[in-house]
């Protein structure tokens, strides 16, 4: 039986077009060109940060990052970042009664936006706010908390194989690989990807049918 369900946040609930756009326009940069080496890295298992390093070796991400901030053109999130499924998945998810969790690498930030966006779900916080990131294995430890449930009564739904599925699975988390974002396509046929998620899905919408088994 499911109780809980928990969502990663970036290409699982919000699209991460808009925020890689805004590293190209930061750093002018032509956007298809970041776009195509975000994929570049995907396809070899990097981390997507790596693109921007790429095209700008030695950059200092962080820095840059609070550089945007103070000028004004830093993290911006708001309705039309979410997956056109996310609102009525998770509210239908609840009037089942399933506890609903996002929770994210996201910046503190990030956490702030998501909370005005008054999603449908019980809890909406990140990894900056919790003091750790995933794949550390305390990350699911926090999850396990915050889920009130047993983790085999516990489904962690996330797009990023390394980030989500394999330390979500090694926690006795139930664990729904979703097909989409370049890791979750990318990815998504990957033996060992697909040997450790217990359901691949590509949509949030799948969610009511695997609760209702």
């Amino acid at each position: 039986m499911i109780e809980t369900i928990v969502f990663d946040i970036g290409e699982t609930l919000t699209r991460d077009d808009h925020y890689w756009a805004s590293w190209a326009d930061w750093l002018d940069i032509p956007r298809h060109t970041v776009s195509a080496l975000v994929g570049a890295v995907v396809t070899q298992g990097r981390d997507n940060t790596e693109a921007l390093r790429i095209l700008r070796p030695g950059i200092d991400i962080a820095a840059e990052h609070h550089a945007r901030e103070a000028a004004g053109r830093g993290e911006q999130l708001d309705e039309a970042d979410l997956y056109p499924d996310v609102r009525p998945v998770l509210a239908g998810l609840r009037k089942m009664g399933i506890r609903v969790i996002v929770v994210g690498n996201q910046t503190e930030k990030a956490g702030t936006l998501l909370r005005s966006l008054d999603l449908p779900a019980d809890l909406v916080a990140t990894s900056a706010e919790w003091g750790v990131a995933k794949p550390d294995p305390l990350f699911f430890q926090r999850v396990l908390q915050e889920s009130g449930a047993a983790a085999h009564e516990t489904v962690y739904v996330g797009d990023h194989p390394v980030n989500d599925v394999f330390p979500a699975k090694a926690a006795g988390l139930r664990v729904a690989h979703i097909r989409r974002g370049p890791w979750g396509n990318w990815w998504g046929d990957d033996p060992d990807v697909t040997a450790a998620a217990d359901w691949s899905i590509h949509s949030l919408t799948d969610l009511t049918g695997i609760v209702n088994e």
